[in-house]
C-alpha cells in the first residue's frame, strides 16, 4: 500500500476539512462523556518515527482533556513482566464515557517480541488468540468501540525523520540510537505486522498512509468521527 495521500487530494483543502472535522469531534466527545454509555479505545501502532506522537497531539489535543486519556506503553517494568502480558493493558482500558488512546499497545507483545525472538511462534499464536478474546470482551461487554491504526511510513521517510531528531534541537530529546538498529530490521517487522493483521482482525485494522502528517491525521479523525456518529448518542435529560 502507498504511504502517501492520493494525488488528487489537495493539502490545504484537506487541512481545512480536518479542522472542521475536529470541531465536530469535540461535540461528539462531549456527548460521549455526558451520556456515559459507551467508550472508545484508539490503538496506534507503527514503526519508530511513523508519527504516533504527532497524531495524538494534533487529533486529540483539540478535545476536552477530561474525557481523553493517553497511555504510552514502553518496555515492561519488572512488576508488569511478572504478570501475564495483558495485565498492564487491562487496567488502562477506557471507562464508559471516555476515549482512551494507546501509544503502542498489547500488540508490541507479538511484534517486537517475535522480531527479537523473545517468544516462539506457538507462544505468539496463543497471544493472538488472547488478544482477540480480550478485544471481544471489551467490545461486547463494555460497549467499547475499538479503532486500530497502523501508521504506514516508508523506510525513506523514516530515515529522514530519524536523522531530523539528530539535527533539530526541538526534536533531539526523541533521539534514541537504538532506533537506527531497529530500522535495519524493517523486513522482519513487516512480516510480523502482516501476521498480526491476518490473525488479529476480529476488529479490523486501518492502514494509514503516514508519510504526510496532514493526510495521516485526517484519516484518523475521520475514522473516529464515523464511529462516534454511529453510536446515535443523546444528552441525558434532567435527573429525577
Amino acid at each position: 500500500m502507498d504511504t502517501r495521500a492520493p494525488k488528487h487530494l489537495e493539502k490545504e483543502k484537506t487541512k481545512k476539512d480536518l479542522a472542521e472535522l475536529l470541531e465536530k469531534l469535540d461535540e461528539l466527545q462531549n456527548l460521549l462523556y455526558a451520556e456515559s454509555k459507551h467508550s472508545v479505545l484508539v490503538i496506534i501502532q507503527g514503526m519508530d518515527a511513523s508519527g504516533k506522537d504527532g497524531a495524538i497531539r494534533n487529533v486529540f489535543g483539540k478535545l476536552n482533556p477530561q474525557g481523553v486519556q493517553v497511555k504510552s506503553f514502553k518496555v515492561p517494568t519488572p512488576e508488569e513482566a511478572a504478570h501475564d502480558f495483558l495485565w498492564r493493558i487491562h487496567q488502562h482500558t477506557p471507562a464508559k464515557g471516555m476515549i482512551q488512546v494507546f501509544n503502542r499497545s498489547h500488540y508490541e507483545d507479538i511484534l517486537v517480541t517475535r522480531v527479537h525472538k523473545y517468544i516462539d511462534d506457538p507462544t505468539a499464536k496463543k497471544r493472538m488468540e488472547a488478544i482477540n478474546n480480550f478485544e471481544k470482551l471489551l467490545h461486547e461487554h463494555n460497549h467499547t468501540s475499538i479503532l486500530k491504526f497502523y501508521l504506514h511510513v516508508s523506510p525513506k521517510e523514516q530515515q529522514e525523520r530519524l536523522n531530523e531528531r539528530i539535527q533539530d534541537p526541538q526534536k533531539q530529546w526523541k533521539y534514541n540510537e537504538n532506533d537506527f538498529a531497529e530500522a535495519k530490521l524493517w523486513d522482519i517487522y513487516m512480516q510480523m505486522y502482516e501476521d498480526c493483521f491476518e490473525h488479529c482482525n476480529h476488529l479490523p485494522w486501518t492502514i494509514v498512509p503516514a508519510d504526510q502528517n496532514w493526510y495521516k491525521e485526517y484519516i484518523i479523525a475521520s475514522e473516529i468521527f464515523n464511529v462516534l456518529k454511529k453510536l446515535n448518542m443523546k444528552y441525558p435529560g434532567l435527573k429525577k
